[in-house]
């Protein structure tokens, strides 16, 4: 039994959403809270498994209760507004406070979208429910551009340097850590960078975006065929695998989705090994699934390196757990240190 909290200020919406979880058999609401301190303290009393939290509450909105949750009991929380949740910059929001996933409020009974609403919101919780969070007080305090931790020292064996290329995989919670890992690099980094995120259709374009304006190198939309350069972030578009072809220009493709992703971190690295050989650096971050792990093996197997993020500094230690397991990983450092370390590779000679 998945044990639920809701967190609504309308006594109405609240109705709504308890009706709506206690009609699934696998679904408990053990508290509902009608503010964010309420919601923070029923969070500590009562453990649930997962967090419907709402953003325009009074005495704390949703996003710093959604801070706090996560800096003091880390627990999955999804967002549920009245609010546009396709304006991107407030979905963002929510997911750097630590949000698994921003849903709209469900249409009423009678409403046309209503099923729809129910099963998507049902679905939602389940699957966030199952998450594996990992947070650290403060998490989300330094900005951005702040300065980067420095690496720690490699482990025996293979030296990480001389990368030509770097490719970076996110799911849940990625949008946050990119953030802090390209806002960290300089604006003169020598290398393209290639990301690939798992986010909902249409959110793509609002986060290179946001990613643009908050670091220094250049983030833009991948096109296919554009020339690579230096200092430039190639974000993956919607519903297309982002990938490199051997000329050095971008290639996206619609080839089928790999694991149910596409884009997909897999297809990402593997093509970054094609092409790059001994150059490729392969990067994976937080998030949940395996995807990656495939993309990984190819990369390395054509003489590149792939570092993951560790398990304290994740949101969602998924992919990288993943990656590690599999003994791909030549190097495991925290978010803060990535910075530091991709400057590292593309620095010194291999």
């Amino acid at each position: 039994m998945t044990r639920v909290l809701v967190a609504e200020d309308s006594l109405t919406a609240r109705t709504l959403l308890v009706s709506i979880l206690r009609a699934d058999p696998e679904l408990e609401v053990v508290g509902e809270a009608t503010n964010g301190e309420e919601a923070l303290a029923l969070v500590h009393a009562l453990r649930p498994d997962v967090v419907s939290m709402d953003i325009q509450m009074p005495r704390m909105d949703g996003f710093k209760t959604t801070r706090r949750i996560m800096a003091e009991v880390p627990t999955p929380i999804v967002v549920v507004s009245s609010l546009d949740v396709r304006d991107v910059r407030f979905s963002l929001e929510a997911l750097r406070a630590g949000a698994l996933a921003v849903l709209p409020r469900p249409a009423g009974p009678g409403a046309p979208t209503h099923e729809e609403d129910r099963r998507r919101l049902v679905a939602t919780i389940k699957g966030m429910s199952q998450v594996k969070l990992v947070r650290r007080p403060g998490q989300h305090l330094p900005p951005p551009t702040s300065t980067a931790t420095p690496a720690p020292p490699p482990p025996p064996g293979r030296r990480l340097s001389g990368a030509r290329a770097v490719g970076i995989a996110a799911s849940t919670g990625g949008p946050a850590a990119l953030r802090r890992v390209l806002g960290a690099l300089p604006a003169d980094y020598p290398a393209p960078i290639f990301l690939v995120q798992h986010i909902a259709i249409g959110f793509a374009e609002g986060l290179a975006r946001w990613l643009d304006e908050a670091t220094p190198l250049r983030v833009g939309m991948a096109v296919d065929g554009e020339p690579l350069r230096p200092g430039r972030a190639y974000l993956s578009p919607d519903d297309r695998h982002l990938g490199v072809a051997s000329t050095g220009h971008v290639r996206l493709s619609p080839e089928p989705p790999i694991g149910g992703f596409r884009p997909s971190a897999d297809h990402l690295l593997r093509s970054l090994g094609e092409a790059f050989g001994r150059g490729a650096l392969g990067v994976v971050l937080t998030g949940m699934g395996r995807d990656g792990v495939a993309g990984a093996r190819a990369l390395r197997a054509a003489g590149g390196m792939v570092v993951a993020q560790d398990e304290a500094s994740s949101d969602v230690f998924g992919m990288p757990a993943a990656v590690i397991e599999a003994g791909l990983a030549d190097r495991v450092v925290p978010l803060a240190a990535m910075a530091a370390l991709l400057e590292e590779a593309v620095r010194a000679p291999r």
